[in-house]
């Protein structure tokens, strides 16, 4: 199995026809992901790589079915797709653009909660299962079908991390990547439950990074909740203290969020921490046996 995305998810593309929307809805529908419908206003009526393009969110639920939105609209207009999106009957948001204002999230992220409606990111890489669908900018080449769950504040880490699982034989049930801003839909207690819940997800790379308190807040939920081995693997030793590092979150703001702090937090639980990406499967395999 996988969360959040299988092969019945309906993809609708918001922003199908600039640069990035367009690039990228070639390659999720290349994966084999049932990419459904696009959306720009006033370009309904066209379409890209056979995928019809329509004004609204609304009109592209009701003619194609689509159950799903990853979002390629520029910051200035984000928001508002969100809103569309839930509005329209979507259930689940990826949204990929970054820059999106705090406040503005924090009201949105309330809106949704009230709605019943999961949203991933935003300033996200979006999340994949592995030959089942692909929603948003990971590289499906690298990412091979299995039973470790994988989930990541940081995309790019997160690319590294499946690429040394998939040379030492292990796949993924999915991998998702939820995001660097302070404010974002699905958290890591969020991927841990469904993970969980999940049987084809025998355990879980959890990747972190300085900043806030996600992290020990993961750890805590782990003790309590997850049978599932967990190994762990946090970016960012070398970080000094103020200064921000990719993320809008990743920064070091007082007692608790540099990376020592989180390795410690995780290892009290029983989570072992990997000192490099390399050394992740062989915590995996010590764990799994």
């Amino acid at each position: 199995m996988s969360i959040f995305i299988d092969k019945k998810t309906r993809l609708v593309v918001q922003g199908i026809t600039g640069r990035d929307g367009a690039f990228h809805a070639k390659q999720m529908l290349d994966y084999g992901t049932n990419v459904a419908a696009g959306v720009t206003p006033g370009k309904a009526g066209q379409n890209i790589e056979g995928i019809p393009i329509f004004d609204s969110v609304e009109d592209a639920v009701k003619i194609t079915g689509v159950n799903t939105s990853v979002i390629f609209v520029p910051p200035a207009f984000a928001i508002d797709a969100m809103y569309e999106a839930a509005d329209s009957g979507i259930s689940l948001i990826v949204c990929i653009t970054e820059g999106i204002p705090t406040q503005d999230m924090l009201i949105l992220h309330d809106y949704l909660k009230k709605k019943n409606v999961r949203l991933i990111g935003p300033n996200c890489p979006g999340l994949i299962s592995p030959g089942k669908s692909k929603v948003g900018i990971l590289p499906g080449h690298i990412h091979r079908e299995g039973n470790i769950g994988v989930v990541s504040r940081s995309g790019t880490l997160s690319y590294e991390v499946v690429y040394s699982l998939v040379l030492a034989g292990y796949g993924q049930s999915t991998s998702i990547g939820i995001g660097g801003d302070p404010v974002i839909g699905t958290n890591f207690i969020d991927a841990l439950s469904h993970f969980q819940k999940d049987p084809e997800t025998d355990a879980i790379v959890l990747i972190g990074e300085i900043g806030g308190n996600d992290e020990q807040e993961s750890a805590d939920y782990i003790q309590e909740n997850i049978s599932k081995p967990v190994v762990s693997f946090i970016a960012g030793k070398t970080a000094p203290p103020g200064k921000r590092m990719g993320h809008a979150g990743a920064i070091i703001t007082g007692g608790g969020t540099t990376a020592k702090d989180k390795i410690e937090k995780f290892e009290s639980v029983g989570v072992p921490v990997a000192t490099l990406i390399s050394k992740i499967p062989g915590l995996l395999k010590e764990r799994l046996g």
